[in-house]
């Protein structure tokens, strides 16, 4: 598991551009809640972090992952950067592989049709234990990391 040897939450922030000025949305999913608020948690604390103001920082929520998508589509529209935070957990059925599926390749289509980038914080994990681990637990937070994210591919609009 690649998550095991990194810290999703490590990282060198003199290699990180300033946020100032810039507008990022956070597109969260209210499933898996618990979850999903510890990464929009770590998100944001890292863009205020790198001088992102905090009027500059937009929430919507959407139902579920499989919503991200369309949160995100919106967003684009009024942000810098998107960074869209979910949590699917694997159940008993195959609902996990459609979801995963969908999530992924409508976030690949928003980024290849629009400038502003989308950023992937959807956790796909096996089991809750493994989602806490990668929400502020042991393997730190991967709203962290697509924080970080965020800010150098909106760094790329900047050129």
């Amino acid at each position: 598991m690649a998550t095991a040897q990194n810290n999703l939450s490590d990282y060198n922030a003199s290699e990180v551009p300033s946020g100032k000025g810039l507008r990022i949305a956070l597109v969260v999913s209210e499933w898996n809640a618990a979850i999903t608020e510890g990464l929009c948690r770590g998100a944001e604390e890292t863009l205020l972090a790198h001088e992102v103001a905090p009027e500059d920082i937009s929430r919507i929520s959407v139902p579920g992952s499989f919503e991200l998508v369309y949160g995100c589509n919106t967003a684009q529209q009024k942000a810098d950067a998107v960074i869209a935070i979910g949590s699917v957990i694997q159940g008993e059925t195959k609902h996990f592989d459609f979801v995963c599926q969908g999530v992924t390749q409508g976030i690949v289509q928003l980024n290849l049709n629009a400038a502003v980038p989308v950023i992937f914080c959807v956790l796909t994990d096996n089991t809750l234990e493994q989602a806490q681990a990668r929400s502020g637990g042991k393997h730190g937070n991967k709203g962290v990391e697509a924080a970080v994210a965020a800010l150098k591919m909106a760094a790329l609009n900047r050129l």
